[in-house]
């Protein structure tokens, strides 16, 4: 287990749902990754890098509603820059699962 937290650090994390609009390979990155644009509604449209590529197709993650953490700086990851974190759990074959919604919400609405 990680560090205690307390609830007013949990609060700083901004979480929202948002869909994802492109995939794009990401070549230059170290392990496999995509290069992903989220569309979180009201907040604008985001990009971010994700290491995804062993359990999602490009196709299978267009139009996919995912849970991000959108208030991180943004990173530089090779000559891209990653501006939120899709987030996600990984199995017991150190795979990458995204954490999804079990029902559709609006794009840019805030996991409480």
């Amino acid at each position: 287990m990680k560090t205690e937290i307390t609830f007013e650090d949990f609060l700083k994390v901004d979480i929202r749902t948002g869909t994802i609009i492109e995939v794009h390979d990401f070549p230059k990155a170290r392990k496999p990754a995509y290069q992903i644009r989220i569309d979180f509604g009201a907040l604008g449209v985001r990009k971010t890098s994700a290491q995804i590529t062993d359990l999602y197709t490009k196709e299978d993650l267009l139009n996919t509603q995912v849970t991000a953490v959108i208030n991180f700086k943004p990173r530089q990851i090779a000559n891209f820059m990653s501006e939120c974190l899709i987030l996600g759990i990984y199995n017991s074959d150190g795979k990458v699962i995204i954490l999804k919604t079990s029902q559709g919400t609006k794009n840019g609405e805030q996991v409480r």
